[in-house]
């Protein structure tokens, strides 16, 4: 059957709009009206998400359902309430008493501004003590952290006389496990500013709504602990390329992003937003346009210097005896700082079984961190392999030459 011109011209004004709910409310009316409840319903979700006391959109939605409307209701209730006792006897769905009937047992399905499912209201907001000396080699990215955020602050003369702005934010890229969350912290503590974390996971949401909501709350969070750097970890996990999300929730969590990031309706001074992604080859487009994660700093397995602090670290707390930090650090080469660390959890159960096997304790030896290096592969040869197709094929502007040169340098491409 051919569809109505009308709804036709309709999707496509809500696809170049898709925040304007009276287009939206518009079409689910159209959608209804031809029989189309399904579809008319995912457009009612969204308008609800934007505006939950839209009577229309709720009357509209139990039409796309399939639910009969309720009565009006009567002009005058007798005194001693027994109209509410027969209500529902009449041809209508009386809603009062199926919600008195259901009480709290059955969840709304939709995110509503008074509802209490899912709320992340609470982030932890904290000062770091870390600052960019405690991160061990990686000059690189000293510099580039220093260009971007630390020279223009300092500055703020020499920043207003060549026209820098501290807009936008940095999107740090990189093999898992390579202390992309330590140097956000580091960089935090650089500044004096507050340090705020999260999750992609923390903020998507099974409901209807509620991911957008999520996504507003944190942001209000840190502005209102400015100066802060916001660090958002997996952020490809809300911000993935909308070309590929097949849920329209997904979609407007990615706009709602976006929103934030451009502060529309609010200040974004003093916030400062860092990005963290193994996969930066899936984040929309949109996210990284002027303004927003704008600028991109790879964040490699670290160099040799950082090896030996990375050891020296994790071996700090420990009874060691007779380490050689630069051997280890040349053992270790390609290997990223949770390999590391992973080899000396592994070090320290090999000393601990023998300490119990003999009843008395002992040190962690050199050769105890090199037994447990034999069993330990770098864990990022995998992403180099997906990384090496990027820099092949999918270089076109240049976005990937840090990483292509890294891959020539170490014969990789």
């Amino acid at each position: 059957m051919t569809e109505d011109p009308l709804i036709e011209s309709l999707r496509r004004a809500v696809a170049a709009a898709p925040d304007d709910t009276t287009l939206r409310l518009h079409l689910a009316t159209l959608l209804v009206g031809a029989g189309d409840g399904s579809a008319a319903v995912e457009h009612l979700a969204q308008v609800l998400s934007q505006d939950p006391g839209s009577d229309a959109a709720r009357a509209l939605m139990s039409r796309a359902l399939g639910v009969p409307a309720a009565p009006p209701a009567p002009e005058q209730v007798p005194e001693d309430g027994a109209s509410d006792e027969h209500a529902g006897d009449g041809a209508g769905f009386d809603w009062r008493r199926a919600e008195s009937d259901l009480g709290d047992r059955v969840p709304p399905m939709f995110a509503d501004s008074s509802a209490g499912q899912s709320e992340v209201a609470a982030y932890d907001v904290e000062q770091s003590a870390l600052t960019l000396a405690d991160v061990g080699g990686m000059d690189d990215v000293k510099k580039r952290l220093n260009a971007a955020f630390l020279a223009p602050m300092r500055n703020e003369k020499l920043r207003k006389m060549y026209g820098k702005s501290l807009r936008g934010g940095l999107m740090l890229y990189g093999p898992p496990g390579c202390g992309k969350t330590f140097i956000a912290r580091a960089l935090a503590g650089e500044i004096g500013a507050q340090f705020l974390t999260v999750s992609m996971a923390q903020i998507l949401d099974m409901w209807i709504g509620n991911s957008e909501k999520n996504v507003h709350e944190l942001f209000e969070v840190a502005r209102a602990s400015a100066p802060c750097v916001l660090f958002l970890d997996e952020v490809d996990a809300i911000g993935h390329k909308r070309s590929r999300l097949s849920s329209d929730g997904m979609r407007s969590a990615v706009n709602q992003l976006l929103l934030e990031l451009d502060s529309v309706a609010s200040d974004n001074a003093g916030l400062f937003v860092l990005a963290a992604t193994n996969h930066p080859w899936d984040v929309d487009a949109a996210l990284r346009r002027p303004g927003r994660l704008d600028r991109t700093l790879l964040v490699l397995p670290p160099d040799r210097d950082a090896r030996v602090a990375i050891w020296r670290y994790h071996l700090s707390e420990r009874p060691v005896a007779g380490i050689d930090l630069k051997r280890l650090a040349k053992l270790t080469e390609g290997y990223s700082g949770a390999d590391i660390a992973h080899a000396c959890d592994s070090a320290s159960e090999l000393a601990l079984m023998e300490s119990i096997d003999l009843d008395e304790p002992r040190m962690i030896s050199q050769l105890d961190i090199e037994t447990a290096l034999r069993d330990i592969r770098p864990s990022v040869t995998a992403w180099f392999e997906t990384a090496r197709n990027v820099a092949l094929f999918a270089n076109e502007d240049g976005t990937y030459d840090d990483l292509a040169a890294y891959l020539r340098k170490n014969r990789k491409l």
